[in-house]
């Protein structure tokens, strides 16, 4: 049985994730919370950004209350707090575990769900179109930091969904 579209773009958001973590590593340290003209002050900020928009819509995903949404985004910016390279790639990896159980764990990845945003209202959608939006969202900010990356006289990393696909198309 071929994988439902959802589950191979929450794959793509993995491995491009895990993409940015190696090159990072592989750049000098100071880089991490260098301050920089972009959307976010530092890669730090970004990756702290991304980290805890991915929890507020698992928690969405899991059709959890406001409150426990709220409580999930207090937990994420504890955990984020002062965090280092290495110790940000492992919350980003538990995360995606997370993901990955209640994603494959799901009977109905096309399902409806209702979510009532305190400032956007109410949104009638499907499971797997907020999928793409953590995709969508985890692009976009993957594109800030290669912004902030070559800002600092580095290359970055190709993370196209192309690529993710060349990629896993070459070891099947």
């Amino acid at each position: 049985m071929e994988k439902h579209h959802a589950l191979q773009l929450y794959d793509y958001h993995v491995w491009a994730n895990n993409k940015f973590f190696e090159r990072l590593k592989e750049l000098p340290k100071d880089i991490y919370d260098q301050e920089i003209q972009s959307v976010f002050l530092s890669i730090m900020e970004t990756l702290v950004h991304t980290y805890t928009a991915d929890t507020i819509w698992l928690g969405v995903m899991r059709e959890n209350s406001r409150e426990e949404i709220q409580t999930s985004i207090a937990q994420a910016q504890e955990k984020t707090k002062g965090k280092g390279l290495e110790e940000m790639e492992n919350l980003f990896h538990e995360l995606s575990e997370e993901y990955q159980n209640f994603l494959n764990h799901e009977s109905d990845l096309d399902k409806e769900i209702c979510y009532e945003h305190p400032q956007f209202g109410r949104l009638d959608t499907h499971l797997s179109e907020l999928v793409q939006h953590v995709v969508n969202h985890g692009t976009y900010h993957r594109g800030n930091l290669t912004s902030m990356i070559r800002q600092q006289g580095y290359s970055s990393v190709l993370t196209d969904y192309v690529v993710y696909l060349y990629e896993i198309s070459s070891t099947k």
